[in-house]
């Protein structure tokens, strides 16, 4: 089928158009891609092609100096690139262009500079809050409705999807053992997230406000954030998450641009507490922040949950706030992580520790039990949001296989 004419009902149409980073088949030069359908445009290709001036953004390795561009040439170029895909008196120039996506090599699309995490889902938070803290009037920490709780990780191990998964090795003990022992982890966990690339800078010591977010943020990906359960539980106390974090995160290979979700944009869930003005996403001007995200978690295939991202009580403009308000600056191909998404159903859970109960209760699956991940179990999150008439937007599916060290 030829590139241009994509099945009715695809999630990845015109309407979606996702950038990624590409090297054709037989070749390791990497290129800016634009996904339609199952093939892939080389959007530099094309932009020299028809004399686009935005060609100098678009013929590079990485999505970064597109990144660094700003909203108005984010827009610009998108419309030129939905011009190139759908009007007529392109096809004959750009349809050499496009290559088949079974038959090209994909990369990690930009280069990560700092890497945050979030803890945003009340739902996730509550039952990691009922699991350690069975006796807690209250599965919330005290501080959790009243600012969006993250973490600084390892931008270095930022990997693409179908990068395999090493099990890491680390020091764990269990609450009866008299010491600690050193060896790969046996709690082998995964977290369904979406992450945020934020592309435009912010200058140090001046935070960015709520109104402000889809001026420095580009799009969105999926993001699964591998845990070692057993390694973290020994070493998060007193500084938080460390090496049972920081050996593998692994995002999509496409990004969608923020401009593809204004379908998909829905009020976040009712706040219970009065935020301070910085936080406040119901004051006058400030748009819904929230995303109507339907995410698909499977293992080797078999889907365990579903978990639905408009539950999220935190904003990704919230976080971006929080995480500036102390004048923290913003790097290009800086990226943040929502956290776990979990629903307020059992099958919604983001989480093997949720959907487990920590291991109390094993999954089902047709090749045998889990409670944690096993070596040669690959783990796929897959996502789709509401677009224009009716029609589905496509996140590019993250998926990774878990190796033995």
């Amino acid at each position: 089928m030829p590139p241009f004419d994509v099945p009715e009902g695809d999630p990845f149409g015109p309407h979606n158009l996702p950038y990624g980073v590409f090297s054709p088949s037989g070749s390791t030069e990497r290129r800016v891609g634009v996904r339609l359908g199952d093939h892939v445009l080389d959007a530099g290709a094309a932009a020299a092609a028809l004399r686009s001036p935005h060609h100098a953004l678009l013929a590079r390795p990485t999505l970064n100096a597109l990144l660094a561009a700003g909203r108005p040439t984010w827009s610009e170029v998108r419309r030129a690139v939905t011009a190139w895909v759908t009007d007529p008196a392109h096809r004959e120039t750009v349809e050499p262009l496009f290559h088949p996506l079974s038959e090209v090599t994909l990369h990690l699309p930009f280069e990560v500079a700092d890497y945050v995490d979030f803890y945003a889902s009340e739902n996730h938070a509550r039952n990691v809050g009922q699991i350690f803290r069975p006796d807690a009037g209250d599965s919330l920490t005290p501080n959790w409705k009243h600012l969006p709780i993250g973490y600084h990780g390892r931008s270095g191990t930022v990997i693409a999807s179908g990068t395999d998964v090493v099990r890491p090795s680390g020091q764990r003990k269990a609450p009866a053992d008299p010491a600690p022992v050193f060896g790969p982890s046996i709690r082998l966990d995964i977290e369904a997230e979406v992450g945020f690339v934020v592309g435009v800078p912010s200058t140090l010591g001046s935070p960015v406000a709520l109104a402000d977010f889809r001026d420095h943020v580009f799009g969105l990906c999926l993001l699964n954030d591998w845990s070692a359960r057993d390694i973290q539980a020994w070493e998060y106390v007193p500084l938080g998450p460390f090496l049972g974090k920081s050996f593998a995160t692994s995002v999509s290979a496409w990004i969608t641009p923020l401009e593809a979700l204004e379908h998909a944009r829905v009020a976040p869930p009712q706040r219970t507490h009065p935020l301070l003005p910085y936080l406040d996403d119901a004051a006058p001007g400030i748009e819904p922040g929230g995303y109507d995200l339907h995410i698909s978690v499977a293992i080797n295939g078999h889907v365990v949950s579903e978990p639905p991202f408009s539950t999220m009580y935190w904003t990704a403009a919230q976080q971006l706030a929080h995480m500036t308000v102390n004048g923290a600056s913003l790097r290009t191909g800086d990226l943040y992580g929502s956290g776990t998404v979990s629903g307020p159903e059992e099958r919604q859970r983001g989480s093997l520790l949720e959907l487990t109960w920590n291991g109390r209760d094993a999954l089902e699956l047709p090749d045998g039990k889990r409670t944690f991940l096993e070596d040669g179990d690959v783990v796929t999150l897959s996502a789709w949001a509401p677009g224009p008439d009716g029609r589905r937007v496509g996140l590019g599916e993250v998926s990774g296989r878990v190796v033995p060290e």
